[in-house]
């Protein structure tokens, strides 16, 4: 009967030899107290969880069933392990045929939940690297966010010594149908480099949990590309739920309310980068600092093209199929040659500069933000600007600029 149980429950888990090498056994060594409840944590909910499933592929469902009862009185709305627990009691009464007893879509979804928390924990380390996406954070950036869709996981990186640091990560749920949000009401969660702004200060249904913070979707880049849709927030989930499927939302990232709770200080000032994905990958720090040398010097020069009046140089940066809030490159263009043809001494100067390589991009993107000091005789101004900058015949150049 135990062995019956254990494939099933593998099989329907999905962590049979796919998923679990015949060498993964369950890790006590920083398990929790039996006083659980202070100060618990959803990485010690998780953990808790993934070793009852490891000590069930193990066939030690009694040592099981005590980690899901240790996991339930922290956690007591915690769908997926009541589930669990229930299959445990099943198989000692020797009812159980299969993992949930029946199969149905919210089966499907704990199972999709389980299969994504398990593959966390198997996970190999990253050992220093980077997301891929995190080229240069600015000093005014205390910490980003990026979102692995295809992982349902959020990570936390902060901002130390200009190198981004891992702080933590969280299980996320996202759109019911996926991501590469399109259209309105399509429930899919939005790819692309997103500000968190502020927490909503009214008052919302439960449904959205402790708090909600939106992201600034639809960005330019999507109105270009015609793009549709809006309230795409970062929010918890209602009170009588610990956590969703993976795919569950309407469109919106969601963490559980205690992850929530400690993103505060992470989203507090309204400022924090959002990068969504689906293809994440891992460098090293090295390797992001090398990626952006080329950009650096391409954005060094354009500045200085600029504040010399080199017209046409200064034109060279823009792409063929740039844009802007006031049109097309030809538009840009035309602005650009009747106010430098006064030949204005003017000063330009960058900082806070920050490089994030925009995730699912049409071509070889990277999103640069910086504050820029703009004098002459006759105006002196500083704005918060925003370009993306594309590979475009061996060379960066400017597809997009507008304020941030």
């Amino acid at each position: 009967m135990i062995k019956r149980f254990i494939k099933l429950v593998a099989t329907a888990l999905l962590i049979s030899s796919s998923l679990l090498p015949w060498n993964a056994t369950a890790d006590r060594s920083g398990s929790p107290t039996s006083n659980v409840l202070p100060g618990f944590s959803s990485n010690q909910a998780e953990n808790l969880l993934v070793q009852s499933l490891l000590e069930i592929n193990e066939g030690q469902l009694r040592e099981a069933l005590s980690t899901i009862d240790q996991l339930l009185q922290a956690v007591p709305n915690f769908r997926l392990a009541h589930l669990v627990r229930g299959d445990l009691l099943m198989a000692f009464a020797q009812q159980s045929t299969k993992f949930g007893d029946y199969q149905n879509a919210a089966v499907s979804d704990f199972q999709e939940e389980a299969k994504v928390r398990i593959e966390r924990h198997l996970s190999a380390a990253q050992d220093g690297k980077i997301p891929d996406v995190l080229w240069r954070m600015s000093p005014e950036q205390r910490y980003a966010i990026v979102v692995d869709t295809t992982k349902s996981r959020l990570y936390v990186y902060q901002n130390r010594d200009h190198s981004p640091q891992h702080v933590v990560d969280y299980y996320i749920t996202m759109g019911k149908n996926g991501s590469e949000k399109f259209v309105e009401g399509d429930k899919r969660t939005p790819l692309g480099v997103y500000i968190a702004g502020k927490k909503l200060d009214r008052k919302l249904p439960d449904f959205y949990g402790e708090a909600a913070y939106p992201l600034n979707y639809p960005n330019p880049l999507d109105k270009q590309q015609g793009k549709k849709g809006h309230g795409i927030w970062l929010h918890g989930t209602p009170k009588d739920v610990y956590s969703r499927p993976p795919k569950a939302s309407d469109g919106c990232v969601v963490v559980t309310n205690p992850d929530l709770k400690a993103l505060t200080p992470v989203l507090q000032q309204g400022t924090t980068p959002v990068i969504i994905s689906n293809s994440l990958q891992w460098i090293s720090p090295g390797e992001a600092k090398h990626r952006q040398q080329a950009l650096d010097q391409a954005v060094e020069q354009w500045r200085h093209d600029w504040e010399t009046q080199n017209t046409e140089r200064y034109l060279s940066h823009y792409a063929k199929d740039f844009f802007s809030e006031n049109g097309n490159l030809e538009n840009w263009s035309q602005n650009k040659r009747r106010i430098q043809a006064t030949k204005a001494k003017v000063q330009i100067s960058l900082s806070n500069i920050s490089m994030f390589r925009y995730p699912n991009g049409p071509a070889s993107m990277v999103q640069v933000s910086f504050d820029q000091d703009y004098k002459s005789d006759a105006i002196a101004n500083r704005m918060k600007k925003q370009q993306y900058w594309v590979w475009d015949n061996q060379r960066w150049k400017i597809m997009y600029e507008g304020p941030a």
